[in-house]
């Protein structure tokens, strides 16, 4: 006999743990199908640098036994200059993360099954009704969620998402010990989370050192293969080619080792989504493009899609008639664009353009940030357009010109 629930979530990352745990929390039937066996989860999907701050540690009640060390700044590095700003952080391991997620759901009531791999959505008179999972098997639901990142098969097959290849980031990590954190004429890294900016190294992209503790650190770097990338690219080169390349150059580096079985790749992409949700359906975490695009923070985006997709279901379940129509659960596109990520048009233009300019510039950029109060960072950072221009100088205007241009074509 098919089972039926309230809820029924396709993918155990952040977003859709934190989905079950606060909707199995609010007393629904909740089953969450993930892919991976229970005794590897998430061996395939350790994949995040796991670099998050404490605002989302206390919002969803994360414990300290999960990070592997507590961050007192951020800097900024370009070639030659940094910046440093003191914004406390957390960095996790990012598997202990995920399994928390699952224990405390289940705890509260939430279903998983695993080694459930979820391929198509069931449809009844042109509705999502359920899934299919592990070839012909079933499970019905009133609502469907869809959280398995940029795969997206329920997503993509409904029409919600519409993932182009051209922004897909892709990203590759090490974990290292025998860094010298403290090396001379480079920033102090003990006790933060850095991110480079240096085509170099990341053509249309971005490079980080995320100290974990001691002389232990996550050493990583993504790009898009965009117009950027095209620039800057060395011909034959591969992400991991730039990975070593950095690893060989920077006297960070010079003792370092990688640890063993501590090696992780991911992919997101970098654009606007198009839609949310449709007819007994939402989708969430980076099945829409959730990460921020500025800064590649994306464990608070999607834990904040879990539960504004959960709030969305509770609203729609506690109505006399339990209505999970398109129009109801369109609450959910309201929430993410209100709370999940705020001015993400904005913040992807900002990345673009970054990405456009040169190394020189990324040096000028730096000594801006040394000169602008904290406050006119922050507005810059938060995609205010007086805060942004407060960092334009009048050189800017050719990378503007062209920037325009590829905007129109």
């Amino acid at each position: 006999m098919t089972e039926h629930f309230d809820v029924a979530i396709a993918g155990a990352g952040p977003a859709g743990a934190q989905c079950a745990r606060d909707l199995a929390e609010r007393g629904y039937d909740v089953v969450v199908l993930e892919t991976e066996s229970e005794d590897e989860f998430p061996a395939q999907s350790n994949k995040s640098t796991a670099g998050t701050f404490p605002s989302m540690m206390g919002a969803f009640g994360i414990p300290d036994d999960v990070v592997m060390n507590y961050t007192d700044d951020v800097v900024l590095e370009s070639p030659n200059e940094h910046f440093v700003r003191h914004q406390p952080g957390a960095v996790l391991e990012f598997a202990d993360f995920k399994n928390f997620l699952v224990e405390d759901g289940r705890e509260s009531g939430a279903e998983y099954w695993f080694d459930a791999r979820v391929s198509n959505p069931v449809m009844d008179d042109g509705e999502i009704v359920g899934v299919q999972y592990d070839g012909q098997n079933e499970v019905y639901a009133d609502v469907v969620v869809d959280a398995t990142g940029p795969a997206a098969p329920l997503a993509k097959k409904l029409g919600v998402t519409d993932l182009e290849r051209k922004n897909q980031a892709i990203g590759v990590e090490y974990e290292l010990e025998g860094i010298d954190v403290d090396a001379e004429g480079y920033a102090d890294l003990t006790d933060a989370m850095m991110l480079r900016l240096d085509h170099d190294l990341a053509p249309g992209g971005y490079s980080w050192i995320f100290h974990t503790g001691e002389d232990t650190a996550k050493v990583g770097l993504c790009y898009i293969q965009n117009e950027a990338h095209r620039d800057y690219a060395k011909d034959g080169m591969g992400i991991d080619d730039y990975l070593q390349y950095w690893l060989d150059t920077d006297p960070r580096f010079e003792d370092a080792e990688r640890i063993e079985g501590k090696q992780h790749r991911g992919s997101a992409h970098i654009q606007m989504p198009s839609s949310f949700s449709t007819d007994n359906f939402m989708a969430i975490g980076d099945t829409v493009p959730t990460i921020d695009p500025l800064w590649g923070e994306g464990i608070h985006t999607c834990m904040k899609s879990g539960r504004a997709a959960a709030v969305t279901a509770d609203r729609c379940f506690m109505a006399s008639d339990r209505d999970t129509s398109a129009e109801k659960l369109s609450v959910y596109d309201d929430l993410w664009h209100e709370r999940v990520a705020p001015k993400m048009r904005t913040r992807l233009l900002m990345t673009q353009l970054l990405y456009l300019v040169s190394n020189e510039r990324y040096d000028t950029l730096i000594r801006d940030l040394n000169r602008v109060d904290a406050d006119a960072l922050r507005k810059a950072n938060a995609g205010s357009t007086r805060g942004v221009l407060k960092l334009l100088h009048t050189e800017d205007i050719p990378t503007l010109a062209r920037f325009a241009k590829e905007r129109l074509l």
